[in-house]
């Protein structure tokens, strides 16, 4: 299944995944771990757990940057 991913703010990918992928592992072939980002469809958050079922997905990072190191 072709699946078109927007990572908002980072650009937009075209993914080639099984059919029987949920949106948990649609997150982790773009690149990023379920927790570190919210599929969005239509604009609504949906369920890792949940078989995709869109040809267009957002994807939200919701942590984003880390620790400079510094102690600052």
């Amino acid at each position: 299944m072709n699946v078109t991913v927007e990572v908002v703010g980072e650009g937009t990918h075209e993914l080639d995944i099984p059919d029987d992928a949920t949106y948990a592992d649609l997150v982790r072939e773009a690149g990023y771990h379920p927790q570190e980002a919210s599929a969005l469809v239509d604009g609504s958050p949906v369920p890792g757990d949940r078989v995709v079922d869109a040809d267009e997905v957002r994807l939200l990072r919701l942590i984003k940057g880390g620790s400079t190191g510094d102690g600052a």
